[in-house]
């Protein structure tokens, strides 16, 4: 594929001292230095395999030496591991060799995850990581451009009767006629995230909005016991696959409910993952384990555990609710130490693989769960889990030139590929499990004050946002560049307002009836319709005068919660 990003675009890491210190003896809790350098170690051997043997393609193939193409991967690893001479580099090829004018049938979640959000996260910490930023950033800048840009390349694909996007769109020339409209539920809630970071910081309310209308589409598209399924028709609203559970096809969505809620303050969005939390518990989850049922009736169809919902842990202690998190962590991480590994499919009454589904390809959901939880328990399981996750991929998958995924768990088999989401993510949050200190588990007692056009804005106090590619967002910066949509909405009222007067006068004058209310225009390269709008108009912050360096109320109960840490307002 044309879209070679070179390098991880999102993994900001940086060259540490070598430490050579040990675990501690039997029975005792890992050594997180020990094991920080290990995974440090392990992303290097990858890393610098790939630009030896598969640069510029998109993806090592770690046994034959090569790569070949599939695009789209992470940046910040440079400036998570502190390589921030490697992340100025990066970013310097990426202005220079990124087109999005391209044509090229691209994945609409895919390239918002990695693409969008690799983005838009490069933006916010290229000045943390040394990069010289343009004056007005984090309002403006680049890579914020090229995030802009490759978002409104998506915007065709949600031009459909009920807002839902379709799967699949043209770079060049926007939805092939005979596009399937398909998609599957992830697909079309996985969005809020990275659009509402977009719009925030530009000003544009388009990406925000059109993420918002995905989203209560799926909502309204529930059945009546409260659940979602797997695949749905985006022009009738119809539901093709009806199986529901937390797994692959629907995870994210439930996953952006969350953290957007978290990211936006947005009380409604949290209401609705309670409400589906609610009939997730009564209808898939049996002795801590989720299973697959039909979405109408509440019948089991599957009784498997996929891997891909091992992020459900990490998910529940963002809401607060440790103990179900850590019960059902537990039962994963059996399935683990099994294995050696996380197979695609298990099934859960024969306590085995599925076949044609026995593989491991070094995804990161379980380790992802472990590290949020680590933070907010501190208990030293989830530092166990991380060991075992070092000490079996560097026995299995580790070749020569990187990491292989394994074909196949029973008997360890290679595959010839190194997924993206191994350097991207995997790597990223087992570094993360064992570096309390590092920037991004920040608790608030060290920030930057940075003077934009529109006030002084707080960045890096913490509280950062992973989108479900593992790209951080701070949270902070969407207070940086409001003023940007507070002057729009400003002008609208104003021309509203306007015409208002003028259609009243000619109706005084000549006595006739107008043909229809007045609409602004739309903005070049922006999606309007009077409904969206009115939309828009609703969610109109209430203006109110903030004191330079405060922070956002935190408005709702037991809800909010921050890297595993949940705030009370009593507390």
């Amino acid at each position: 594929m044309p879209f070679r990003l070179l390098i991880p675009l999102g993994l900001l890491c940086a060259l540490l001292p070598q430490h050579h210190g040990a675990p501690g003896p039997d029975g005792s809790a890992p050594d997180p230095a020990h094991y920080r350098e290990r995974v440090k170690a392990m992303f290097y051997h990858a890393y610098d395999s790939y630009l030896e043997n598969a640069f510029p393609f998109d993806e090592l193939r770690p046994l034959t030496c090569d790569g070949h193409d599939t695009w789209g991967r992470s940046l910040f690893y440079f400036q998570i591991l502190g390589n921030v001479s490697e992340f100025q580099r990066v970013v310097e090829v990426l202005q220079d060799s990124v087109d999005f004018d391209i044509d090229v049938n691209a994945s609409v979640f895919e390239t918002n995850i990695r693409v969008v959000g690799g983005l838009l996260s490069a933006h916010l910490l290229s000045k943390k990581a040394g990069v010289e930023v343009e004056a007005g950033w984090p309002c403006s800048g680049p890579l914020l451009r090229m995030a802009e840009e490759a978002a409104r390349k998506l915007l065709p694909a949600f031009q459909t009767p009920t807002g839902m996007p379709y799967g699949t769109v043209n770079l060049l020339h926007g939805v092939n006629p005979g596009e399937t409209p398909v998609t599957c539920t992830a697909g079309i809630g996985t969005f809020i995230v990275e659009f509402a970071t977009l719009s925030s910081l530009t000003g544009d309310p388009v990406f925000e909005d059109v993420a918002r209308v995905a989203l209560m589409r799926l909502w309204e598209s529930r059945s009546d016991i409260g659940l979602v399924g797997n695949h749905i028709d985006v022009l009738t609203g119809k539901w093709v696959a009806q199986d529901a559970g937390i797994g692959a096809g629907v995870d994210s969505y439930f996953e952006y409910l969350v953290k957007g809620a978290i990211l936006l303050q947005d009380k409604k969005l949290m209401a609705m993952f309670l409400e589906y939390n609610k009939a997730i518990r009564n209808y898939t989850r049996f002795d801590d384990w989720y299973l697959w049922v039909q979405m109408y009736k509440g019948t089991v169809s599957m009784p498997v555990f996929q891997s891909l919902e091992a992020y459900w842990p990490g998910l529940q202690s963002l809401i607060g609710d440790i103990d179900n998190a850590m019960r059902t962590f537990l039962n994963y991480y059996t399935v683990w130490k099994q294995f050696g590994g996380l197979p695609e499919f298990y099934n859960i009454p024969q306590g085995y693989t599925v076949e044609k589904r026995e593989g491991y390809p070094l995804r990161p959901e379980l380790i992802e769960s472990a590290m949020y939880l680590y933070r907010a328990t501190g208990d030293p399981t989830l530092l166990e889990l991380g060991r075992d996750a070092v000490e079996s991929i560097e026995k299995i998958s580790k070749v020569e030139c990187g990491f292989a995924t394994i074909k196949d768990l029973r008997d360890h088999k290679l595959d010839n590929r190194m997924e993206s989401f191994f350097l991207a993510e995997t790597v990223k949050y087992l570094y993360l499990l064992f570096d309390p200190t590092n920037f991004i588990h920040n608790n608030g007692s060290t920030f930057d004050a940075v003077i934009t056009p529109y006030g002084e804005c707080i960045l890096g106090a913490g509280g950062y946002i992973f989108n479900t590619e593992a790209h951080p967002i701070d949270p902070a910066a969407l207070h940086c560049c409001q003023r940007l949509k507070e002057e729009q909405w400003e002008v609208e009222d104003l021309m509203r307002e306007f015409y208002s007067l003028k259609r009243s006068r000619s109706k005084f004058q000549k006595n006739t009836v107008s043909s229809g209310p007045w609409e602004p225009p739309a903005r070049p390269g922006t999606l309007f319709s009077p409904e969206n709008h009115d939309q828009a108009r609703e969610r109109k912050p209430a203006k109110q005068k903030v004191p330079l360096l405060s922070c956002p109320s935190q408005p709702f109960t037991s809800k909010l919660a921050l890297l595993g840490q949940v705030f009370l307002d009593s507390s």
